[in-house]
């Protein structure tokens, strides 16, 4: 019923995941039109100010770049639902030190759907901003979580991993942050502004998807490419 041109821009992919239909979009985020709801992960809102109270000091403005890509997607999309996959929030004290401008953003944007934190390891309970929180939630044939359980898992939408894919093209190097699935599993990049991104090839991955089988779906400026496995090489080897 939502899956419409009006809805999801033509060049935008889909993969199947479990039977369901969906797009990963170029902005970083998951789509899925049959239940109209918006899937992000790793929103890391209040990194920069984190560090800066360690003396690491970053333009205080990854919650607000984050947001407004958040908002633009909302505005575009008008999902039902939006599920958020953890380390929504930086750390505990993100609450404290957010911008009261930048936390009434957030408020609209849990006010406007039925919005569900799913508690993180950096953000156990997300509280204060709207919405509801759990430890991960269970639609049709997919189960939305933060972190990856260590085995092949059917269904399973997660984050925490912030994966990335490398490849060469023409002799240059290509690194982009990315969505992996190999069609039962599927694990989200990172969406925050200051977030950076782990190699798919990397041990932390191992186990995740069988035999390696598995698709990166490499973020471009207006699109996602899917590149099978076997072309992707690990950092180290750059």
């Amino acid at each position: 019923m939502y899956d419409s041109p009006d809805i999801v821009k033509a060049e935008e992919a889909k993969l199947k995941l479990c039977g369901e239909r969906v797009y990963p979009l170029a902005e970083g985020a998951l789509y899925w039109p049959s239940e109209n709801c918006l899937i992000v992960a790793d929103l890391h809102f209040e990194k920069g100010s984190s560090y800066a109270a360690r003396g690491v000091h970053l333009p205080p403005y990854d919650t607000s770049a984050t947001l407004t890509r958040l908002e633009e997607l909302v505005a575009r999309l008008k999902p039902a639902s939006v599920i958020a996959l953890g380390d929504s929030f930086h750390d505990g004290e993100a609450r404290a030190r957010i911008a009261p401008v930048d936390a009434a953003r957030i408020k609209n944007l849990t006010n406007a759907c039925d919005w569900v934190w799913i508690a993180g390891n950096h953000d156990p309970l997300p509280e204060g901003f709207g919405g509801t929180i759990a430890a991960e939630v269970r639609r049709a044939s997919l189960t939305f979580r933060h972190e990856p359980a260590p085995a092949p898992a059917t269904g399973e939408v997660a984050g925490h991993l912030h994966p990335c894919a490398v490849v060469r093209v023409r002799g240059r190097r290509l690194r982009r942050r990315c969505f992996a699935s190999d069609g039962t599993r599927l694990i989200l990049p990172a969406f925050g502004a200051y977030t950076g991104g782990l190699n798919v090839c990397d041990d932390a991955y191992s186990g995740l998807f069988a035999g390696r089988d598995f698709h990166a779906w490499m973020m471009g400026r207006d699109q996602v490419v899917p590149v099978a496995a076997g072309r992707l090489v690990p950092d180290r080897m750059l």
